[in-house]
């Protein structure tokens, strides 16, 4: 499995108060992203509205681009714990139906998610739609795409949950599912702020019948 935790703060918050305010940070830089976007970000506005020191956010974030690949990062495990949370509580008849899940998850992140339609896991969007700024599609992992990672973090969950197969067809298959998925969900909401309800339904049975075509089910 990647990991791409280490390496995503200059240092670790041990105590209560640091944490808290490297939570306010994240925060204001979510905000700050929906209301001005990426190039209009600055360190020196995220420190202020987050009322510290610019030398505290040095102290945990290298620059303007190692706070959003933190936001990214919390935004991921934002997700994957939702996703898991929705499996808890629901009975599913096949694996491949978790890609609804994990769809319907994503979308409503888009929407109320503050930041994420600008960031959500790594890629920098110059709108909800796209496209993106060129050289995010790594900003998790110098070596892997967003893309890659976040599909090897949903196998973890299919793979532990719901007993989906292992090797490098599951593995290859949601590199695919996933690029598909996220290329379907950009035009839904390039087409409407809120995200086309017709495209995600599309974005749903592609991704599914894929995953229901390639892979043994169980």
């Amino acid at each position: 499995m990647t990991d791409v935790s280490g390496g995503t703060l200059r240092r670790r918050p041990a105590q209560r108060r640091s944490l808290e305010r490297v939570g306010r940070m994240l925060d204001e830089c979510a905000r700050l992203l929906d209301e001005a976007g990426y190039e209009a970000l600055t360190t020196k506005e995220v420190a202020r509205r987050a009322e510290v020191p610019i030398g505290t956010f040095y102290q945990f974030f290298p620059d303007k681009q190692g706070l959003v690949r933190a936001l990214a990062l919390r935004n991921l495990e934002a997700f994957l714990t939702r996703v898991t949370a929705r499996l808890s509580a629901v009975r599913l008849s096949d694996w491949t139906e978790m890609a609804d899940l994990a769809i319907d998850e994503f979308v409503a992140m888009k929407r109320s998610t503050p930041g994420f339609a600008v960031v959500d896991f790594g890629e920098v969007l110059s709108s909800p739609g796209g496209p993106a700024l060129k050289g995010t599609e790594r900003m998790l992992d110098a070596a892997l795409e967003n893309n890659v990672i976040v599909a090897d973090r949903l196998r973890a969950i299919a793979v532990e949950l719901l007993g989906a197969p292992i090797g490098p067809a599951l593995d290859r298959a949601l590199v695919v599912a996933v690029e598909a998925a996220d290329a379907v969900l950009k035009l839904a909401f390039r087409s409407c702020p809120g995200g086309d309800p017709e495209l995600i339904a599309e974005c749903k049975r592609l991704v599914r019948r894929y995953l229901s075509d390639h892979l043994p089910q169980g």
